[in-house]
């Protein structure tokens, strides 16, 4: 069973950066694409951004591309979510998630395990 807690998450201001990492254990980490997703109140859950297992493809919604990077260190089994020039509207609860498959994908019933979420508030 693999485990994923996310870590990282906070109140910032407009403009301001956060970078929420995400540990994992219980499985083997370097064979999994690892994503993040959020989810704001009263909205349906969404992507945010993947990456496969060894880093060589990376996708972004394009909400957040050119602003939030995605990055994973295999040998600490983490990968993080640099954000950067935040919004308001990036305000929600922040989740990472496995893919046993290791294909990257944008669609959330592909990945097998999910963290607890980290919360992210940006004020105006």
């Amino acid at each position: 069973q693999v485990q994923l807690v996310e870590s990282g998450g906070g109140l910032v201001q407009a403009g301001d950066s956060l970078r929420l990492s995400c540990a994992a254990s219980g499985g083997t980490f370097s064979t999994y694409t690892m994503g993040w997703f959020r989810q704001a109140p009263g909205k349906e859950r969404e992507f945010v951004g993947c990456i496969t297992r060894s880093g060589g493809s990376i996708m972004y919604a394009d909400s957040v591309k050119a602003r939030f990077t995605i990055s994973r260190d295999n040998a600490k089994n983490t990968v993080a979510l640099q954000m950067n020039s935040l919004k308001p509207e990036d305000t929600a609860l922040y989740y990472c998630a496995a893919d046993t498959s290791a294909l990257p994908s944008r669609r959330g019933e592909r990945y097998d395990y999910w963290g607890q979420g980290s919360q992210v508030t940006v004020s105006s």
